[in-house]
C-alpha cells in the first residue's frame, strides 16, 4: 500500500478581495505523477507553493510525512551568482566520483547536451551571474534532479527547454520512484509523465486519473453530464477531444472511464480544419507565391547557420520549425521577415528571398513588444481594428476577440502597465491577428499561455486562411497546428519530416550515439584522473585529415542535392508518382549522408 507524503486539509487562500483556493482537500502519495492545469492567476503555483510549505495556508493546514525531503523548482531560483555551476550543481565531489556516477552523467547530458557543459564557456567553471534566466533555470533543475528527494515539485519545468531537452525531462521523470506534482502548460509532457491530473477552477481542485488525454476525455463527459459550463467552452473541449481520438497517434491507453461516452460525444464533431478549403482560400488570397528562397544563406555574425538553402512557403502552408537550439530557426524568420518587410530590398548574407506581392505578414517574436501602460487592453486591440474578418464568413469584433483570448469584460478595461507577462503575450498576439495578416510567422507563441488559452488559439488557428511557421518547444501545439514539420539540425540545412517529431528525436537519437564514444572516453579520463589519449602517428593524422576534407566536400554536394529534390517536391505536391520518385532519391541521399556522417565523426578523433 502506498505511503500518504503529503495531507493537504480544507486550505484556503485569499488575496485582495479574491479566493484563490476555497477549501481545498488533497493528497500526495508514494508513486503519484500530479499534473496541475488551469487558467493563468487561478492558484496553481499558491498551491504547489502551499504544498511545499514554502507558503502559508490562511485556513486548514498541509501536513508532511516524517522526514520528507522535497525538492522545489520555482520560477525564480536562488543560485548564489557567485557561484560556479559545478559548486552549485556536484558540490565538492572530485572528477573522478561525479564522473563515475551514471545520475549525473545522464543528467548533465540530458539537460546541456554534454558533461563539458557545451554553451557554457567555461563549462563547469562557468559563473552563474551573468548567465540568462533559462540557463540559470537549467542548472536548478540539474541541481534537483541530481539529488534523492521523496517528492519533486516543479513549476513549469519545460520552459527554456528544447524539444529534445522535454523528450528526455519526460523519460527520467518516468524512471525516477520520487513523487511528482509539476505545473505546466506542455499537453504532451503532460501525457508522457503524468498518472493524475489536478484542474484547478475558481477556488475548486479537480481529480482526475491518467494523463492529459485521460482528463480531457473525462472533463468533456464531466461538462456533458452536469452541463453547467457555457456552450463555447465546452465546444472547444470537444474539438480538441475529438482530435485526440482521430487526428494524433496513441495518446492514452487507458481511459479511466467509459470511452463509448467520448466516442459519442465527438461522433458529430467534424476533423479540426479542413485543409483542402483553406488551401483554396488562402491561394485566392495569397497568389502563387508566397516566400521562396533561392540558395539562400543565413548568417548570425560569422557563424554559417544554413547554407545554399532553396525552399518554397506556399499559400496555405502551415509549417512546424524545429531544431537544436542556435541552429537558426529564428534568423531563418528574421530573414524572411525582413525582405518581406523591405520590399524584397534587404536580402540575406547569399542568395534571394522572393516575396509574393500580397503577402501581409504578422510576426510574433519571442520577445513582448512594449504597449503604452496606460491603454486599457481593449483600447489596445481597438488601435489596430475594431473588428476582424477570419474568413468564411466569420467576424469578431474587438471585445469578442479579446474574451476569447481570456480578457473578460472586466479584464477588458485593465490597464495594459497591470498585466502580467502571459497576459502581455496574449495581448500581443491579439493585436497581430486583429490587423488581419494573411502570412502568420510565430517564434515560441506558447509562452506563459495557460493549456484553456492554446486551446482557444488553437480553436482559431483552425480556420485561419494563410501560411504560417510555428516555431515552438511545445509539441502538442506544434502537432496540432500545422502540417508538416521540418529541423534544422545544425548541419547548415534544412530537412523535412514526413514522420514529424518522431523523426527529428530519432536522427537526434542517432547523431548523439554517434557521438557518445567521445563522451565515455571523456568521462573515464575524468574517473581516472589522468590525462591520456592514443597517439596517432603524423602521416595516419594526414590521411585522417585528407579523407575529412573529401567527406566535407561530398556532404556539401549531397546538401545541395537535398535542397533541389525539396523544391521539386513542393513544384510537384499534386503528381504523387513524381513525388513518390523524388521521395525515394532523398530517402537514398539521407542514407548516404547519415553515413558520411558517421564516418566523419570516427576521423574527427583520430585528426
Amino acid at each position: 500500500m502506498a505511503v500518504n507524503l503529503v495531507n493537504v486539509e480544507a486550505v484556503s487562500k485569499v488575496y485582495g478581495t479574491r479566493a484563490l483556493l476555497d477549501g481545498v482537500s488533497l493528497g500526495v502519495s508514494e508513486g503519484d505523477r500530479i499534473g496541475v492545469v488551469g487558467r493563468n492567476g487561478d492558484g496553481k503555483t499558491t498551491l504547489i507553493r502551499m504544498l511545499a510549505k514554502l507558503e502559508e495556508a490562511d485556513t486548514g493546514r498541509v501536513t508532511h510525512s516524517g522526514g520528507l525531503r522535497v525538492g522545489v523548482l520555482t520560477q525564480h531560483d536562488s543560485l548564489d551568482p557567485e557561484a560556479t555551476v559545478r559548486h552549485e550543481v556536484i558540490g565538492d565531489l572530485a572528477d573522478h566520483e561525479w564522473a563515475g556516477n551514471a545520475k549525473i552523467r545522464d543528467v548533465l547530458t540530458g539537460l546541456f547536451g554534454g558533461l563539458d557543459l557545451p554553451g557554457f564557456e567555461r563549462g563547469l567553471d562557468t559563473v552563474i551571474g551573468p548567465l540568462s534566466g533559462g540557463e540559470r533555470r537549467r542548472i536548478a533543475l540539474a541541481k534537483l534532479l541530481i539529488a534523492e528527494q521523496d517528492l519533486i515539485v516543479l513549476d513549469e519545468p519545460t520552459n527554456h527547454l528544447d524539444v529534445e531537452g522535454i523528450a528526455w525531462l519526460a523519460g527520467h521523470l518516468r524512471e525516477r520512484r520520487s513523487a511528482l506534482v509539476c505545473v505546466t502548460h506542455d499537453r504532451w509532457f503532460l501525457d508522457q509523465v503524468c498518472t493524475r491530473m489536478w484542474d484547478v477552477q475558481r477556488g475548486t481542485v479537480y481529480e482526475y486519473e491518467g494523463g492529459y488525454s485521460d482528463y480531457v476525455f473525462a472533463r468533456a463527459e464531466r461538462e456533458r453530464i452536469a452541463a453547467t459550463e457555457e456552450a463555447k467552452r465546452q465546444n472547444l473541449v470537444r474539438k480538441e477531444l475529438a482530435w485526440l481520438r482521430r487526428g494524433a497517434p496513441a495518446r492514452t491507453s487507458k481511459p479511466r472511464f467509459r470511452v463509448e461516452a467520448a466516442n459519442e460525444l465527438i461522433a458529430d464533431v467534424p476533423p479540426p480544419r479542413d485543409s483542402s478549403e483553406l488551401m483554396k482560400f488562402a491561394s485566392s488570397r495569397l497568389g502563387k507565391t508566397v516566400f521562396d528562397l533561392e540558395n539562400v544563406t543565413v548568417q548570425a555574425g560569422p557563424k554559417v547557420l544554413l547554407k545554399h538553402l532553396t525552399w518554397q512557403l506556399g499559400p496555405g502552408d502551415r509549417i512546424g520549425l524545429v531544431g537544436v537550439n542556435g541552429a537558426g530557426k529564428t534568423s531563418l524568420l528574421r530573414a524572411m521577415a525582413d525582405a518581406a518587410r523591405s520590399d524584397g530590398e534587404k536580402q540575406p548574407t547569399a542568395g534571394r528571398v522572393v516575396v509574393g506581392k500580397t503577402v501581409k505578414l504578422a510576426y510574433l517574436s519571442q520577445e513582448v513588444g512594449e504597449l503604452n501602460p496606460g491603454l486599457r487592453v481593449l483600447e489596445a486591440v481597438q488601435q489596430v481594428r475594431d473588428r476582424v474578418d477570419l474568413g468564411k464568413g466569420r467576424e469578431l469584433t474587438a471585445g469578442q476577440l479579446c474574451e476569447t483570448f481570456g480578457f473578460g469584460k472586466e479584464k477588458q478595461w485593465t490597464p495594459v502597465g497591470d498585466l502580467s507577462g502571459g497576459e502581455r503575450r496574449r495581448l500581443q498576439l491579439l493585436r497581430l491577428l486583429m490587423d488581419e495578416p494573411n502570412v502568420l510567422f510565430l517564434d515560441e507563441p506558447t509562452n506563459d499561455l495557460d493549456i484553456e488559452t492554446l486551446t482557444q488559439l488553437e480553436d482559431l488557428l483552425d480556420g485561419w486562411p494563410g501560411s504560417m511557421i510555428v516555431i515552438s518547444h511545445d509539441r502538442f501545439f506544434i502537432e496540432r497546428t500545422t502540417d508538416r514539420v521540418f529541423a534544422l539540425l545544425g548541419d547548415a540545412t534544412l530537412r523535412m519530416l514526413p514522420r514529424g517529431i518522431d523523426e527529428y528525436l530519432e536522427r537526434r537519437h542517432r547523431m548523439a550515439e554517434a557521438a557518445a564514444p567521445a563522451a565515455a572516453s571523456a568521462a573515464a579520463t575524468a574517473q581516472e584522473k589522468t590525462v591520456s589519449a592514443a597517439t596517432v602517428s603524423s602521416k595516419e593524422g594526414r590521411a585522417a585529415k585528407k579523407e575529412l576534407q573529401k567527406i566535407e566536400r561530398q556532404l556539401d554536394r549531397i546538401s545541395e542535392k537535398e535542397s533541389k529534390l525539396h523544391a521539386a517536391i513542393a513544384e510537384n505536391a499534386t503528381d504523387f508518382e513524381k513525388v513518390a520518385g523524388l521521395d525515394a532519391e532523398l530517402r537514398e541521399l539521407v542514407g548516404e549522408r547519415e553515413e558520411l556522417e558517421l564516418r566523419w565523426l570516427e576521423l574527427a578523433e583520430d585528426a
